[in-house]
C-alpha cells in the first residue's frame, strides 16, 4: 500500500477531470491504490468553495468554474503542471495539515535540484521563490480522502494570473521554475516532482520512499466522463 499509481493525463479538459476525481473518492475502497494524475489543462480559472468574486478582476474568455476545494481563485492552463493527489490519508497516517506540508516539502525538493531556493508563507498554503508563488496548493478531503493537489507554474504565461488575486491576495507576483532559471519542460519537471512526492508521501517516512508505478492508460473514472455527460456536479 506504499505504492503510488501514477497515471499521465496528458491535456484534457478541466471538468471531466474534476468530475472524475469525484468519482473516484465516492467509489473507492480500502484495497484502492493510492494515485497521482499528472495533467496539463487548457486555461480556466478555478474559484474554492469559500472564493470571493472579488479576486476575479478580468477572466476574459476564459472559463471561471466553481469548484469544492479549499481556497481561492487560481489559474491553470498550458504550460503549467498539476497533480492531483488521490489518498487514503488514514492509511498513509496523514492529516490534512500534514498533506499539505509534505506537499509543498516535495515541491521545495524538487526545486532544489535545480538551484531554486524556495519556502513556505505563514497563513498563506503554496510555495514561494522569493516574493512569488510558483505553485498553488487546493484540497478536499472528505472521510479521509484527499481529491485536488498541488498546481507548478513550470514555463506558463504568467500574465494570466494578473486577472485575477492569486489565491486571493491583491498583487501577489507569480513565478515559474523557467523563469527562476530552471527548466522549461514539464515532463523533465514531472519527473522530478514524482520522485520528489514519493518520498514525501511515503508511508515510514522519506527514508522509504513510495514506489511510483507509472500506468499507461488513462483512469477508468476519466474515461468515463469523457465519454458520457454528466449531471453538473453539485
Amino acid at each position: 500500500m506504499n505504492t503510488l499509481r501514477v497515471h499521465r493525463l496528458g491535456d484534457q479538459p478541466y471538468l471531466p477531470v474534476w468530475r472524475a476525481m469525484r468519482l473516484h473518492a465516492a467509489e473507492r475502497g480500502p484495497h484502492t491504490p493510492d494515485q497521482l494524475w499528472c495533467v496539463q489543462h487548457p486555461p480556466v480559472y478555478t474559484q474554492g468553495r469559500n472564493g470571493r468574486a472579488e479576486h476575479l478582476l478580468d477572466p476574459g474568455s476564459v472559463p471561471v468554474i466553481a469548484i469544492d476545494r479549499g481556497g481561492q481563485v487560481t489559474w491553470h492552463g498550458p504550460g503549467q503542471l498539476v497533480v492531483y493527489t488521490l489518498l487514503d490519508l488514514r492509511r498513509r497516517g496523514l492529516g490534512v495539515r500534514a498533506l499539505v506540508e509534505r506537499l509543498e516539502q516535495a515541491v521545495i525538493d524538487a526545486l532544489g535540484e535545480w538551484g531554486i531556493v524556495a519556502g513556505r508563507r505563514e497563513g498563506a498554503p503554496g510555495v514561494y521563490a522569493g516574493d512569488a508563488k510558483i505553485a498553488a496548493l487546493g484540497l478536499r478531503v472528505r472521510h479521509g480522502v484527499s481529491i485536488h493537489g498541488l498546481a507548478l507554474n513550470v514555463d506558463p504565461a504568467l500574465s494570466a494570473f494578473g486577472r485575477i488575486h492569486p489565491c486571493g491576495y491583491a498583487g501577489l507576483a507569480t513565478t515559474s521554475v523557467a523563469a527562476e532559471g530552471g527548466p522549461a519542460n514539464p515532463e523533465r519537471v514531472r519527473r522530478v516532482v514524482l520522485r520528489a512526492l514519493a518520498a514525501q508521501l511515503a508511508t515510514g517516512g522519506p527514508e522509504t520512499p513510495s514506489a511510483c508505478e507509472e500506468v499507461p492508460t488513462l483512469p477508468p473514472e476519466l474515461l468515463r466522463c469523457l465519454a458520457r455527460p454528466l449531471a453538473p456536479a453539485a
